[in-house]
């Protein structure tokens, strides 16, 4: 439990670089995900810095979590394909059931966030198989 937590965290802290360099790369707000992220929290919110508030413990919820169950659902020592693909499932509940109710997560471009829970699994899976 305390690798799945320990891959959780770690994942979670990198796995948004690939929607953070596409948003600076095409003039998109960095912070993007990061509010849409917040919203889960406070859906009516608007205030940026409440959201942002609302993501730090939104986003390590998430990540733990995930990170948990990947930890039972993955093989003994996965494989970076496995993980970056286990990370794609997750983007499709993610931003495909529990996203499309929320406008900010909705709104977010989608093959960025595929690279981001890709990027998730992958760095998960790496933790798990204890090549960090």
């Amino acid at each position: 439990m305390r690798r799945a937590l320990a891959a959780g965290a770690l994942a979670g802290q990198v796995s948004g670089a690939p929607s953070t360099a596409y948003a600076l790369a095409t003039g998109r707000d960095p912070l993007e995900a990061t509010l849409a992220a917040g919203s889960l929290l406070l859906p009516g919110e608007t205030r940026q810095g409440r959201l942002l508030l609302a993501a730090g413990p939104v986003h390590l919820a998430i990540s733990l979590g995930w990170a948990l169950l990947l930890q039972r659902a993955l093989p003994r020592r996965p494989t970076l394909l496995a993980g970056a693909l286990a990370g794609l499932g997750i983007a499709a509940l993610d931003m495909g059931v529990v996203g499309r109710r929320f406008p900010r997560i909705r709104a977010l471009p989608l093959l960025p966030q595929l690279a981001d829970h890709a990027l998730y699994g992958a760095t998960v899976a790496a933790v798990l198989r204890g090549r960090t």
